[in-house]
Parts: structure tokens; sequence; C-alpha cells
């Protein structure tokens, strides 16, 4: 990594910074508008498209900057030109701008996610995508149209799947043959609601339903999918093993049948309560012996399984780094390579009715479980990512992952028509 800060000192050097584009300008968004502005020289927001115009305007002055507000493509390009920030309620002409290198999605929805990504490939302009949503329901067949149109399409580093791969990486260049990719997590309840996370969710000045998504298990169940859909793994049973443990993961090497890992080729599992939190872990095994005693030597135990750990995860700290590699590098933080392996099916968090139409991600209605994608194609069942607005057809009993044969879809999605590609690509 350290290459990259040479690479945007010289940018810096050279008053020729990486001109970034955001669509979003929510919590996390406005976060990494202050750290690009204020602590990342060779780089620069040059304009945020957010549908509500104010909150776009907050995040940049809350970096110390006055935005002016726009409307079109070409008034975007003239204040590029010009060195002045740009806000404006339209994604689609930030995105069709020339002088935007890069676009970051930090919206974190699904179907507008998927309209701003799909046009940004087709304009040739890299992505960033801090939407994990979107990329466990159609991250493949994104990835693959954003090769062949030459372009990078990214998962962002600082988040957990980030910070995963990156760690996986590190561990297969050492000759270690990773074989679980952990998450590790402070709370796993899936029956949390907006209401009860309301209080936790105004303390830290962040939307319930974001903060309901990752108390009730969706929010991990996609990142992990994201893992395993780039590296190839799966996941061990529906709804990964997912252990309570008070201690270190250093002790999760003892958890686990090496023989059923090895046979599944990897998995994605999470832990609730381990040390260090919140962080992630990868725990892998090495065929060489003379390799094992020096692992040995260096306090890495006996083996077979050999654990490797980032304490702690930096959400939009880091995100300045994918950004770079994307677009001075043509390097993906994390990008699948193929079809799905593992995705995020509905779960319904209480009895639903017939006639009712399912509320969004965090919500009341539904929390989102980790699954096979072989399981999920051959039972019809409901991808997370698409089941806010699908109206029940019958009753769904509190618990039971829902089919596609329980509800009809809204019409006119562009996310159901990916999906439909996705699915007859990488049949």
């Amino acid at each position: 990594m350290l290459i990259l800060d040479t690479a945007l000192a010289k940018r810096a050097a050279e008053n020729r910074p990486i001109r970034v584009g955001l669509v979003g300008a929510g919590f996390m968004g406005r976060g990494l508008v202050n750290q690009i502005v204020n602590s990342t020289p060779g780089m620069d927001v040059v304009a945020i498209a957010n549908r509500t115009v104010a909150t776009a305007v907050r995040a940049y002055t809350e970096a110390g900057l006055e935005p002016v507000e726009v409307s079109t493509t070409a008034q975007v390009e003239a204040m590029v030109a010009k060195g002045v920030p740009a806000v404006l309620g339209d994604a689609f002409a930030l995105l069709a701008a020339e002088n935007v290198d890069v676009l970051v999605d930090v919206t974190g929805a699904v179907e507008f996610g998927a309209r701003v990504t799909v046009a940004a490939i087709e304009r040739g302009l890299p992505v960033v995508t801090m939407n994990a949503e979107l990329d466990g329901t159609v991250g493949p067949l994104l990835a693959h149209r954003a090769r062949a149109a030459g372009v990078v399409l990214t998962g962002a580093d600082g988040d957990q799947p980030g910070v995963q791969a990156n760690l996986l990486r590190f561990v297969r260049g050492i000759g270690v043959t990773p074989l679980v990719a952990g998450n590790i997590k402070g709370l796993q309840d899936e029956y949390r609601t907006p209401t009860t996370q309301q209080a936790f969710a105004e303390k830290w000045g962040q939307d319930p339903y974001m903060v309901t998504s990752f108390a009730d298990g969706t929010k991990v169940s996609f990142e992990q999918a994201i893992v395993a859909n780039a590296f190839g793994f799966t996941v061990g049973k529906r709804g990964m093993y997912g252990r309570d443990h008070a201690g270190h993961v250093d002790e999760l090497t003892a958890a686990y049948d090496v023989d059923e890992l090895r046979e599944l080729g990897g998995v994605v599992d999470y832990v609730v309560g381990a040390k260090p939190g919140p962080g992630i872990y990868v725990l892998g095994t090495h065929d060489d012996p003379k390799q094992r005693h020096y692992l040995n030597l260096y306090k890495l135990g006996e083996g077979p399984l050999y654990s490797f750990y980032t304490p702690y995860h930096l959400c939009h700290f880091e995100v300045p780094n994918t950004i770079v590699r994307a677009v001075d590098f043509a390097d993906a933080a994390l990008s699948p390579p193929a079809g799905q392996r593992v995705d995020v099916v509905a779960t319904a968090k209480q009895d639903l009715k017939a006639g009712h139409t399912v509320d969004g991600l965090g919500g009341y209605d539904t929390y989102g479980v980790a699954e096979s994608s072989p399981v999920t194609r051959a039972e019809r069942l409901l991808p997370m990512g698409v089941a806010e607005g699908c109206t029940l057809v019958r009753d769904v009993a509190k618990d039971a992952v829902l089919t596609y044969d329980d509800v009809t879809l809204p019409p006119g999605r562009l996310v159901d028509a990916l999906r439909e590609e996705q699915e007859k690509l990488f049949a």
C-alpha cells in the first residue's frame, strides 16, 4: 500500500489531482469527503450528487469548503475546470462530466445504485462502490460488464470485505492457502428493527435502517457474500457458522474441521464477540512442512490452521487508497472474477401476510442470510437485494426464506433484469 502515497504525492506536486465524483452524501459519504479534502493530497472531490442537494452542501461545508449548486453536465464541467466544488441532484449529469476521473457510489440503494453503476460503466468511468447491497446482488454481472468496457469496478478498502481481500492477497502471497475469511461482529440479532436501533442511530447521526441492517445480520451477510464471490469461497451452511466467541480469533483455529474446509474450497464466516474487534480474520494452511516449521517458530502455532487478522477496519479513512488503486494502477481492491458463489436471501423477520409489500433493507419485514448460490438457484430463493417493494401473494411464516414464488416483483426495475442476465451469463 505504501506505493499509493507516493503516487498521490507525485500528483500533488504536479497539481494533477484525481478528480472524484461522489454519489450519496450520507454519514459515510460525509466522512469520505472530509478525509479527501483534509487528509489526501493529490485527490479532490470535485462534485457530489445527492437527491437532497442540501445534504451534499453539508458534506462540503463540514469539510471546510463552499460549493456551488449546478444542474447540468456542462455546469459540472465548468466548475471542475475552475476548481470550484459542485453539488447537484442529478447523479447522471455528474457521471457524464468528462473531467471527472472516478465515481464513488456511497448510496447503499440497490436499484438506484444499479442505474448509476451501469451508466458509469457505459461512460467508461472507473467505479468504487461502497454499495455492498448492490455488489452482493448483481456484482458479478457488473464486474463482467466493467471488464468488457475496460474499466475498473471495485469494492472499497476500509469496509470489512476490502480489509479481508487485502489480507487474503497477503496470505496467498506468502504461500498459505486461505480456507476461512471471517468478519468480527459485536452484535447479531435478526429481530432488531429501526425502532430498537433508533437511539443508537441518533447518537451517531446515522440512518436507523442502515444501523438495523448491521444489527440484524443483513450487512454481514452481504459483506461475506462479496468476499466469497471475489475469492471463490462458499458458506459452510445457510447463514454461515456464525459462532459466539469471547476469546481471541487465534483460538478459532481449533473451531473448524480442516478437511471440511478443504472439501468446500474455503468458506466465509463471522464470529460475534471475538477479539480484536471489529476487525477481520483469515485462517489458512501450508502444505510445506519446512515452512510450517518456520511458522511455528514465528509464533503462529503448529497448524494445520494458521491465524492472520487485522484488528480494525477504518471505513471511509481507507477509501482514498481504493480510488488511487483503481485510477492509477487499474487494481481492484475487491471484484468477482466470475459468477455468484454466495447469495443473500430474504428471510421473514415476522409473520408476513399475503398482499403485504415488503419494506426495505434494515426494516421490519426481512433480514438477509447468506446461502450458496446453487441452493439459491435450485430453491428459487428471493435475493435480499430484490425483496424491497415486492408484494406477497401468500403468507410467509417468521424465519422462513422468501422465494420468487411467494411474491410479485415491481414492474420495470433494472435490478431484476440484471439479476436475470447474471443468471443466464454464469449458468
